[in-house]
């Protein structure tokens, strides 16, 4: 019995020594051999982090104006759980107040969101400690996301409403701020900055390849809390400042840009070709001062863009045929060559090169000089001076010296090469004239003909001016560099001078609707006509135009290029020269660079490609019978506003340089007596100078020329209101 129970104690005693051995064992095991591990379990329980997020750098155009930029914004989030709770509230019951059918038709009707997606998110639930419940809160995505200011301004005073409605804090709907990306200009420039997505992805553009710059370091603060979340007081903490992004200054000039976007979106509208880009380009610098396709998106509202095509840059991405502003090239080659005499002749009209027939687009003109060939734009002179003259191995060698068929290597992503390709001799005699196996990137195009307009030096095209810091205040500044010297300087001001006469010859002059009062322009028109099902189709053609200006000091090329605009013949096809016309024009005005007029105020009419101009002959204190008859043997055009016998004023001013052919308006009377002449047909210069001398003010609609006026009397002030078109063709 003793020995009985003796074995029971020794067993029960084995047991009780074996159990507290693993006891110990694993608390050994976890306290001592694995402790860091358990500890830092531990740690994580009452330890906080919280990520410190750094603004992102603001993009800015070469003045400063602002073209992207961190804002703040709001995304609307409901409570489940507390619009369930004030279903069942008693007093709101009995005032039939249903929180959850008002909170849903109203985010319905702003966010457009579905009622059956928000009656669903209003009854969201999840599974909690084995229990079933509401969710807290929840985001109403996509449609409440990252909200417009107009649309949180609607929801927050909605909100307010709910709150004196129901008379509580909390009535389950709320608008949390962020930080969502904002573009000052809307759709301006929207391919040369990108976008940044909802999840704050950038997407295209200097947003994209400057990712790294812009978006800075994050941060961090660590600490200790309690059971309920506050901070420990004596805890250990780490923090770790985030760093902002940089800013980024751009080569582009927002004013420049808007002159661009104004003229493509008129044509655009008019035409709807397929596409059109529009680049300009400081010749000296390699500077972008302005890059434009359409169709466009804007970046604040990326998702309502028509199509995919509104996202594709086509400035550096398309590669083309570039037709007839291709023989820039040519013509340089030629005249480095030596084997350009403006004088020599040729028999035009057509010619069979490389086994292939090509011809002119007028088979009349018979045989003429290159000069003339060259302002005619003639395909058998570009023949003969590229494939028969500089054949194969220098036509190439100065191609590929100009720049192409390589890229250029511009801030922007997806950049194409182009091609250049000659297999046949029919290659060789198409690239003569810019057809066939040469395909080039608007990019390409503008740096080459900058090398040109600057003195023969090839340039490396950039959009980006300076970086700079903005914890450090470092500033990184990119200096222009040059590539290659392509044509020697006396040759490439030769070429601009030819490339002028194209330009300032009114009666054979292809590029003579890019004339511009006042400056010397040098360019050339280009016309590729596009393969349609394998074949040439006549009706359909990308149609351009680049040029520089002024010519004597280049301050901007710009290349126009429209693919596939319609009513080709009746006014699509030439729509080029006319916008480059527009864009420049204002641009120079725009930059300060002095008209001729302005800087030559005697005759200069005998300078290459310059406007003829005379000084204005003093009419004033004259007696108008006297003034008329001194003007009429002068050959002058003039009108004589008033009634009075005596002229009393005029313009232009006596000494004024004037235009050969510009209309002379004589003031017979005092100017409150005056009736204003009509202004069809003038350009609002002439208009605004003529209502000063009257005291009349002018309110303008549009631009170009005056189309129609009527007048207006505002407080006793005379008003003249214009209404202005642009001068296309077949508008």
């Amino acid at each position: 019995m003793i020995k009985r129970i003796k074995l029971r104690t020794l067993l029960i005693g084995a047991i009780f020594t074996i159990f507290f051995g693993v006891i110990f064992i694993r608390l050994f095991w976890y306290q001592v051999i694995n402790q860091s591990f358990w500890m830092e379990q531990a740690r994580d329980s009452w330890s906080v982090r919280k990520e410190l997020t750094p603004i992102r750098g603001t993009i800015y155009d070469q003045n400063g104006d602002v073209l992207a930029m961190d804002a703040r914004t709001y995304t609307v989030a409901i409570s489940p759980k507390v619009i369930q709770e004030l279903r069942k509230k008693g007093d709101l019951i009995e005032k039939r107040i249903d929180m959850e059918r008002i909170i849903v038709d109203k985010l319905h009707a702003v966010l457009k969101k579905p009622e059956n997606e928000l009656f669903e998110l209003t009854r969201k639930m999840r599974t909690k400690d084995g229990k079933d419940e509401y969710y807290p809160q929840v985001e109403v995505r996509n449609e409440g996301w990252k909200l417009d200011d107009e649309t949180a301004k609607k929801l927050r005073e909605f909100i307010e409403e709910l709150k004196d409605m129901t008379k509580l804090r909390d009535v389950g709907l709320y608008l949390l701020p962020e930080v969502k990306r904002f573009y000052a200009k809307n759709a301006l420039a929207s391919h040369v900055l990108g976008y940044m997505d909802k999840q704050n992805n950038p997407i295209g553009g200097i947003e994209k390849m400057y990712d790294e710059q812009l978006r800075g370091t994050v941060g961090f603060l660590q600490y200790e809390k309690d059971r309920l979340g506050n901070k420990l007081p004596t805890a250990s903490e780490v923090f770790q400042p985030s760093r902002d992004g940089s800013n980024i200054y751009l080569t582009i000039d927002s004013t420049i840009q808007q002159y661009i976007v104004n003229s493509m979106r008129e044509v655009y509208n008019k035409y709807t070709p397929k596409s059109m880009t529009v680049i300009a380009a400081d010749p000296k610098t390699g500077d972008i001062l302005g890059l434009a396709n359409m169709p466009d998106f804007d970046p604040n509202s990326y998702w309502k863009a028509k199509d995919l095509s509104a996202f594709y840059n086509h400035a550096v991405q398309s590669r083309y045929e570039p037709g007839s502003t291709f023989k820039i090239v040519t013509l340089s080659a030629a005249v480095q060559e030596g084997i350009f005499n403006p004088d020599e002749k040729f028999v035009s009209g057509k010619i069979i090169a490389g086994g292939v027939p090509i011809g002119d687009v007028n088979q009349t003109w018979g045989t003429i000089t290159y000069l003339e060939g060259l302002k005619r734009s003639s395909n058998v002179a570009f023949v003969k001076l590229g494939y028969e003259k500089l054949k194969e191995e220098k036509l190439k060698s100065y191609i590929e010296k100009f720049g192409f068929g390589k890229k250029t290597e511009i801030e922007m992503l997806g950049e194409n090469s182009g091609l250049i390709r000659f297999e046949y001799a029919a290659d060789v005699v198409a690239a003569s004239y810019g057809h066939g196996q040469v395909l080039v990137t608007p990019i390409q195009q503008v740096m080459a003909v900058s090398a040109v307009a600057n003195g023969g030096n090839l340039m490396k095209p950039h959009l980006i001016r300076k970086i700079e810091d903005t914890v450090s205040g470092e500033v990184s500044e990119r200096k222009p560099e040059i590539v290659r010297e392509v044509i020697d300087q006396n040759v490439a001001k030769q070429v601009s001078e030819y490339l002028e006469q194209v330009v300032a010859d009114q009666e054979i002059g292809t590029g003579r609707h890019a004339y511009i009062d006042g400056y010397r322009v040098a360019g050339k028109t280009g016309t590729a006509i596009k393969v349609i099902n394998g074949e040439y189709n006549n009706d359909r053609a990308v149609v351009s135009f680049i040029g520089f200006a002024p010519v004597e000091d280049p301050r901007i090329v710009l290349l126009v290029v429209v693919d596939d605009p319609k009513d080709f013949y009746q006014g699509g096809g030439f729509v080029a020269p006319y916008m480059f016309k527009d864009i420049v024009s204002q641009s120079l005005r725009y930059m300060g660079v002095p008209s001729s007029l302005q800087s030559n105020p005697k005759f200069s009419g005998n300078k290459l490609g310059s406007r003829p101009t005379v000084p204005t002959p003093d009419m004033q204190n004259m007696k108008v019978r006297d003034a008329k008859q001194q003007l009429a043997e002068q050959g002058m055009v003039f009108d004589t506003i008033g009634a009075g016998d005596t002229v009393k004023r005029q313009y232009p001013k006596p000494g004024d340089p004037m235009a050969v052919r510009q209309r002379i308006y004589l003031l017979t009377d005092d100017p409150e007596k005056l009736l204003l002449p009509d202004f069809k047909d003038k350009s609002l210069r002439e208009v605004m100078e003529i209502t000063s001398l009257l005291g009349w003010k002018v309110r303008v609609d549009g631009e170009g020329y005056v189309v129609e006026q009527k007048e207006s009397s505002e407080n006793g002030v005379h008003v003249l209101h214009v209404k202005l078109e642009p001068k296309y063709p077949g508008g």
